[in-house]
């Protein structure tokens, strides 16, 4: 907080009575009893007033503009912008670029020296704003997390062991050393935001952390580039790879254990020019769901796929870009159907999540065993279902029409941006075209939206959201109140409100610690495609992926980017989210 004249103060307490704040008689005992003490802080003491307060009263009275930090988010972009160590030394938050001015937060705006010093570390001026010193610690710790056990092992890994590390000599790294205890407390932080990856990236002076939390890429910090040997040789130790081995990419796994919960981790490493790059996978299988109406599939595209994994035979493939939830759409869709009555047996790469009553085979490329000669042998051991986590190239793609053809029920994926684009995505591999009408029942395109956390606002939309909401699902929404139930069931989100001309109430989250961003988990958008009789004479015909999305819509298909608009009207996410994954998508 400002060094605080007693003028100053005294215009302060004046200005807090008189905007109601504070009890003038408690002002007047306070002035008795704090002899050469702040008033201000004798009040505060006796819980009279709070520090919030006195910031953006000394805001005012200074004439500087006020923020209340916990109603901002902050591009990660602009948070980098100023070091980490001086956000802390400072007690300073970057907020964002205005005319070409840094416009910074501070607790104590009247350190002239510490905003010059900052002026010139970011090479232009900068614009004050005022806020508490609880809101920017909170804001640190939001963006940054605790990692001060990381900066201890830092401060106690020399230049001799981060050598000796690279050498290969494992004494440096053992499980007490200062990089395993830095090592588990960046684990320790991904595993409690939820984050689906960790990534350690190689710079040319330093090294940097970042995680994936809801789909989206976070900074969360910065470490001396002598520390990078150290840190990757102890995940290697870890995984069972090559420490000594820095010229090709090494694959492995281990398990930790985070409160009380086992966490599996899949590790790449790889060269890149700064040194080794690692990416840590989590698969935390407690941590997601396993059935399908709760990871967002309703409505036409809930009835489609229950419908799908009845029958007896037949391929149903779902598609999407890497991390869109395919994988753990076919685990709900096996749990959906496993039984003692019928051999499920999977061939995956590599095994995210171990089922019990489920036969999986792990690929292992340089023993012989990759998805092809892998779905061979597993056609050979009486399978009733099988699933192929990816279907790559054309032989895949040919044994698993014929595992269909025989009387299988086949589950795969492929990468393709739509539920349509599956279909010439085949014939391009060479399936023929009357093979792959006969088989497929279903296809399913999906991608994954973060989710409005349940602290919320509710707003009324503004005339483009108005305006982008009845041009992609107008012609579903109810038509009069009448519709309201039947529209809404039918589509599967109960509630839905009548089309309007003026505005929608949309839901927006709050910003938190525990939710950055407003958001705090995620949900799935969904279409999906019925292979029927018309379907089969496009395929057979060669049609693209857009006629053939554009007969699917005229028989009742909800596509993805309208899937997430419902969405957006249920208050599950928001219009900026569906637009971030699903902007590609008519």
């Amino acid at each position: 907080m400002a060094v605080l004249t007693r003028e100053a103060e005294s215009r302060i307490l004046n200005l807090l009575v008189a905007e109601g704040l504070v009890d003038p008689a408690l002002v007047a005992n306070a002035q008795n009893s704090a002899s050469d003490r702040s008033i201000l802080d004798a009040l505060v003491n006796e819980r009279a007033i709070t520090p919030d307060m006195v910031s953006h009263a000394t805001a005012v009275i200074i004439g500087v503009p006020y923020v209340e930090l916990k109603n901002v988010t902050i591009d990660q972009d602009i948070l980098v912008m100023i070091p980490y160590e001086t956000q802390t030394r400072f007690l300073v938050v970057p907020l964002g670029e205005k005319d070409g001015m840094l416009n910074i937060a501070m607790s104590d705006v009247t350190n002239v020296q510490a905003t010059d010093y900052i002026a010139n570390l970011v090479g232009k001026p900068v614009r004050v704003w005022m806020s508490s010193e609880r809101g920017i610690r909170e804001m640190l710790e939001k963006n940054h997390g605790d990692f001060s056990g990381v900066k201890e092992a830092v401060r106690n890994t020399n230049e001799e062991q981060a050598m000796q590390a690279q050498n290969a000599d494992v004494k440096t790294i053992v499980q007490d050393s200062p990089i395993s205890k830095a090592l588990s407390t960046i684990l320790s932080y991904a595993a409690k935001t939820k984050s689906s990856d960790i990534h350690i990236e190689p710079l040319e002076n330093s090294l940097i952390i970042r995680c994936r939390i809801d789909g989206v890429l976070r900074k969360i910090m910065d470490l001396p580039k002598n520390v990078a040997p150290a840190l990757v040789s102890r995940i290697k130790i870890l995984a069972n790879l090559k420490i000594d081995e820095h010229r090709i990419p090494q694959d492995g796994q281990f398990t930790v254990l985070v409160d009380d919960k086992e966490i599996d981790l899949r590790i790449a490493t790889s060269p890149v020019t700064w040194g080794e790059q690692v990416v840590i996978r989590l698969l935390d299988k407690k941590g997601v769901s396993m059935e399908v109406d709760k990871m967002g599939m309703a409505g036409r595209a809930l009835r489609d796929v229950m419908e799908g994994i009845r029958k007896p035979n037949g391929m149903i493939l779902t598609s999407g870009p890497t991390g869109s939830g395919k994988s753990t759409t076919l685990y709900a869709l096996i749990q959906q159907i496993k039984s003692e009555e019928i051999n499920i047996v999977t061939l995956e790469d590599p095994v995210e999540y171990k089922m019990e009553g489920i036969n999986q085979i792990q690929v292992n490329v340089d023993a012989g065993l990759t998805f092809a000669s892998g779905l061979r042998s597993i056609l050979r051991q009486d399978p009733d279902v099988v699933m192929v986590g990816e279907i790559r190239d054309s032989e895949t793609a040919q044994l698993a029409v014929q595992a269909a053809l025989t009387g299988h029920l086949v589950f795969s994926t492929l990468h393709t941006n739509s539920a349509a684009g599956i279909l010439p995505r085949l014939l391009d591999m060479g399936v023929e075209p009357f093979l792959l009408a006969s088989t497929l029942n279903l296809v399913i395109g999906q991608r994954l939206v973060r989710r409005v956390t349940e602290k919320r606002d509710l707003y009324k939309s503004s005339d483009l959201e108005t305006n982008s909401i009845n041009s992609i699902v107008g012609d579903l929404l109810p038509q009069t109140e009448a519709d309201i139930e039947k529209v809404g069931e039918d589509l599967g989100y109960p509630g839905l409100p009548v089309k309007s001309d003026e505005y929608y109430m949309l839901a927006k989250g709050r910003d938190t610690k525990e939710t950055p961003g407003g958001y705090s988990g995620r949900a799935g958008l969904y279409e999906t495609i019925v292979v029927d009789e018309d379907i089969q004479k496009m395929i057979v015909s060669h049609s693209t992926a857009a006629e053939i999305m554009r007969l699917a819509r005229e028989k009742g298909t909800v596509t993805m980017r309208q899937d997430g608009i419902l969405k957006v009207l249920s208050g599950i996410t928001t219009i900026k989210e569906v637009n971030r994954v699903a902007s590609d998508i008519s």
